[in-house]
This record gives structure tokens, C-alpha cells and sequence, in this order.
């Protein structure tokens, strides 16, 4: 069975759907991967490159990194960087040798390869909510413990909507499924209710060894197939300050060994894991990055890599995180710009710090998805459906930042922008001279279906018309879209014998115990 498995090819099929009396539920975009066509914001100098640069490389030189894990130490050791203990310091020329093997784009490869993604270059890629322990949607009204059914029901959005273009971590933590088991129940969701990219959490070796064999299973793939080029990808976090954990340098190294995709993304909230300067805490966070893309470059020459910047601050009252802040958009921005000196991809993240889906939730999660665009960002993370700092996934809340990401793809369309004879529109300012209008002449009749971004969620009517409507207001819509869209939701196509083959994997590997725990 596994063998035969192993060689069969996924013949494409249909991605999820949902309708509605055999019409879509929404007219949503096509799936496409946007580029982003604007310049990015830089708003470091030449010299603040280059002293940014130079604190990043001196604290590698002199204070050095921690690492928790005796093989990475070991691996280290033999690349001749300096040991004492569990602190390594390495030299820039070692540093910048390696990072210069990264490529700066790089490809991952789903099960469904109709649903191929790029990172790097100019491509800007928007990914699900990761890992909040809690949800929280309008028919509850509270905040609750995630489950695997909440879980479910925000894969179905990730794989629904055309604008998410990779599956990340668990959308909520499913909490009623057993940690030794959880990343087993939740993959086969993931690779049943979506073909899109995957993700493993690098918290040890046995979730990310299943999770490797989960995604080649799904595939069709074999093991020489699925090591030859990335079909999937995890993300670490440095443990702010400088240091990198046993698990999650265990899952990096295991991954890189197979050519998997690799993205660190250190958790820097300036004032509290990082100096308060977001110069000061940039610079810390690009040596936290450079140091495991080094270790992934040392291992394997050429695996694909990118940095992840996560620099936010903390309310200096409180002590709490605070996300979508003017400080977060400039780190942001700070941090694409070294990512292009280093020639790495980057990734960055949709998030706010709003408990509920209201004016705060959208106005800081725009704050952060602007400074995405603006920083030439490859991956967004946490794209949709955050809000607490990280803490809560919400459906209402997935679907109105599906409004605002539609809107930044449509906005980075060139033919908005494009300049000719027609869009010029010359003759048909002279026929309408300067006592007409614009409305019935050929030019607009010709255009007018497409000429302008139709919104799914926002309501354009004017006040007395939304209030003879129901006066329903945004995050009651997107309820309304959240339930009818997962009620409707039809799974993409899956062969029956690499499903059997999933369900069987699955079966073993909890008959033989998961993935031990703490607890």
C-alpha cells in the first residue's frame, strides 16, 4: 500500500468550494500570487544599513547566542565557531558565507500543485491565524478553549478564500485533543480540508518526522521526491533574548536535512525581550535570525531560508504586547530593508492587539498588513483572523481581513496604474466636455463591470438604506458569510488510497503513542 502510495500522482481536482442554491456564496477574487509593484519604504540611510549590519554581527562576534540543543552545538563547534557552554559566537565572515548560499526565492509545493507558492522576489503571500489557544465568534459570545471542530470550521475559511495562499500553524489549538496526539488529528484535517501549503511546528522530533511523512503521503510523493524540492515549511522563534531552544532547533535541523522550507522569525517586543530603540531591537532580532540561517546553510548548502521579523513593542504601562503600532510598521519596514541587504526573503504578520472584531482590530491589523506591503514582506503571516495579541482566532474576524487583503491584491494590479491611449481616456473627456457626465457614454459601458474593486463584506448604501436593511452591522455580516460558507464547504479532491493511507499513518501513530508530552 505504501509503496503503490508512493507513486501515485495527484490528478488535480477541484479546490474547496462553497455555494449557495448553485451559485457561489461570495464572487471572491481568483486565486492568484499577488506582486507587489510599488517601491518598498526604506527609511534606514545607507549608514544606518550599515551600523544596523555591524550590531547585528558584533553581537554575534562578542556576546553571542545561546543554544539549547547539543547538536546544534556540536555542528557549530565543527563550522569553527567559539563554544563556552551553551553560548556560540561566530564570525561575520562565517555569518555572511553562509547566508550567502540562501537562495532568495524559493518555491513550496502542496499536494495540489495548481496551488504552488513563491517566496521571494516581489510576490506577497497572506496566510491563515496561527496557534491562539482561544476562540471566539458572535453566536458564542465569549472567549473559549479552542476545539478541533472550531479548528475545522477555520480551515474551510483558509482553504475557501482565494487570498490565502498557505495553511500555517493550527488556525486555533484544539484543545480537546490530547498534545501527544493533537499535531496527527490537526494534519489530517489540514491535508483534507485544504491542498494548500503546509506547515510543522518544530517542537520535536516526533511531530515533525509525522508531519514530513503526513505531508509525502498526501503527495503521492516518494522519499526522493519529496526531499528534491520544498513541500512544506516550519516556522521557529528565537527565545527572545538571544537564545534558540532544544525542540524547535531539533525540528530546523531535521528539516533542513530534507530540503524542507525554513523561516525564523525571533520574537523581539522592544522594552521588554529587546531594547526599547527599534534600531537596538532590530539588531538584535537580525542576529537571532542570521545565527540558525547560518546553522541551516552549514547543514545543508542552498536549503531554502527566510527571516521573520515579529519587532513589536509593549504597553510601557502594562507590560501587555501591542501589535499594528507606528513603532511595529517602522521595525517592519527597517527589517525588509536588511532582509534585501542580506538577500533573504521575509516574512512578517497581520496582527492587532483588539479582543473583538471592532474599529481597533481592523485599524491595527491595516497598521500591520500596510507595513507588510511597504516592506516588500514575501510571507504574511497571521494574515487573517488574529486578535488578542495571538491569543484568539475569530471567523468574523478572518473573513473582514479577507475584505482588506482582496483589496491590497486588487490595489497592486497594474492596470490600475496603467497609462496608454485608453486608459488616458482622451476622447471621452471631449465628448463628455464640461456640462455632461460619465455614466452612459461607451467608455464607462465598455468598463464599468470591472473597472472597480466590488467589495464581498463592506455594504456602500447610504445610511436610511442600511437601516431599511436590517441595520446589520460588519461583524454580523461576516457571521452570516462565516456559517454559510462552512456549512456549504466542499472538501478538494483527495485520492480514496492516499486518504486510506493517511487514516492508516494516523492510526499507527497513535497506537504507538504520538509525540510525548509534559503532562
Amino acid at each position: 500500500m505504501a509503496d503503490a502510495a508512493a507513486k501515485r500522482r495527484r490528478s488535480g481536482g477541484r479546490a474547496g468550494n462553497a455555494t449557495r442554491r448553485g451559485t457561489a456564496i461570495i464572487d471572491q477574487m481568483p486565486w492568484r500570487l499577488p506582486i507587489n509593484i510599488d517601491r518598498p519604504t526604506e527609511p534606514l540611510t545607507e549608514e544606518g544599513v550599515v551600523r544596523i549590519h555591524d550590531t547585528a554581527m558584533r553581537i554575534l562576534e562578542e556576546i553571542g547566542i545561546e543554544f539549547l540543543n547539543p547538536e546544534a552545538l556540536e555542528l557549530l563547534r565543527q563550522a569553527g565557531c567559539t563554544i563556552q557552554g551553551d553560548n556560540v559566537r561566530m564570525g561575520r565572515d562565517f555569518v555572511m558565507e553562509m547566508v550567502g548560499k540562501a537562495p532568495r526565492q524559493f518555491t513550496i509545493t502542496p499536494r495540489n500543485p495548481d496551488r504552488q507558492i513563491i517566496i521571494g522576489g516581489k510576490h506577497i503571500l497572506f496566510g491563515n491565524v496561527s496557534s491562539p489557544p482561544n476562540y471566539w465568534d458572535m453566536e458564542l459570545g465569549r472567549k473559549m478553549s479552542g476545539t478541533r471542530e472550531m479548528c475545522q470550521n477555520l480551515l474551510k475559511l483558509t482553504q475557501y478564500f482565494n487570498c490565502i495562499h498557505f495553511a500555517g500553524g493550527y488556525p486555533v489549538e484544539p484543545v480537546d485533543v490530547h498534545a501527544s496526539v493533537r499535531h496527527l488529528d490537526v494534519l489530517f484535517d489540514k491535508l483534507t480540508l485544504t491542498d494548500k501549503a503546509m506547515h510543522a511546528y518544530s517542537l520535536g522530533k516526533e511531530r515533525v518526522e509525522d508531519v514530513m511523512e503526513m505531508v509525502r503521503i498526501a503527495g503521492g510523493l516518494t522519499h526522493e521526491e519529496f526531499d528534491a524540492t520544498p513541500r512544506m515549511y516550519t516556522n521557529i522563534n528565537s527565545t527572545s533574548p538571544l537564545k534558540h531552544d532544544f525542540p524547535m532547533m531539533d525540528g530546523w535541523m531535521r528539516l533542513a536535512r530534507r530540503g524542507q522550507g525554513l523561516v525564523v522569525t525571533p520574537f523581539t517586543l522592544a522594552g521588554a525581550m529587546a531594547p526599547v530603540t527599534m534600531a537596538g531591537a532590530v539588531a538584535q532580532s537580525l542576529a537571532e535570525a542570521l545565527c540558525a540561517v547560518a546553522l541551516a546553510q552549514w547543514i545543508n548548502p542552498g536549503v531554502a531560508c527566510a527571516i521573520g521579523t515579529f519587532t513589536s513593542n509593549v504597553d510601557m504601562k502594562s507590560g501587555a504586547p501591542a501589535f499594528g503600532t507606528p513603532e511595529y510598521m517602522r521595525a517592519t519596514q527597517m527589517t525588509g530593508q536588511m532582509a534585501r541587504f542580506y538577500g533573504l526573503p521575509l516574512r512578517s504578520s497581520g496582527v492587532c492587539a483588539a479582543n473583538v472584531p471592532d474599529g481597533q482590530a481592523m485599524w491595527e491589523t491595516e497598521h500591520s498588513l500596510w507595513a507588510a506591503v511597504q516592506s516588500g514582506t514575501n510571507m504574511v503571516y497571521h494574515a487573517a483572523g488574529w486578535l488578542e495579541g495571538g491569543l484568539i482566532a475569530s471567523p468574523e474576524k478572518f473573513i473582514m481581513d479577507c475584505e482588506v487583503l482582496q483589496q491590497i491584491q486588487r490595489y497592486m494590479e497594474p492596470e490600475i496604474s496603467d497609462v496608454n491611449d485608453d486608459t488616458l481616456a482622451f476622447d471621452a473627456i471631449r465628448e463628455v466636455g464640461p456640462s455632461g457626465h460619465f455614466f452612459g457614454i461607451q467608455h464607462t459601458q465598455d468598463r464599468y463591470t470591472s473597472a472597480f474593486y466590488q467589495p464581498f463584506l463592506s455594504d456602500w448604501k447610504n445610511f436610511e438604506a442600511w437601516e431599511a436593511g436590517g441595520a446589520v452591522w460588519t461583524p454580523e455580516r461576516a457571521h452570516h458569510l462565516f456559517k454559510l460558507i462552512v456549512n456549504e464547504f466542499e472538501p478538494p479532491a483527495m485520492d480514496a488510497g492516499i486518504r486510506e493511507e493517511l487514516a492508516e499513518f494516523v492510526a499507527r501513530r497513535k497506537a504507538e503513542g504520538g509525540a510525548p508530552t509534559d503532562f
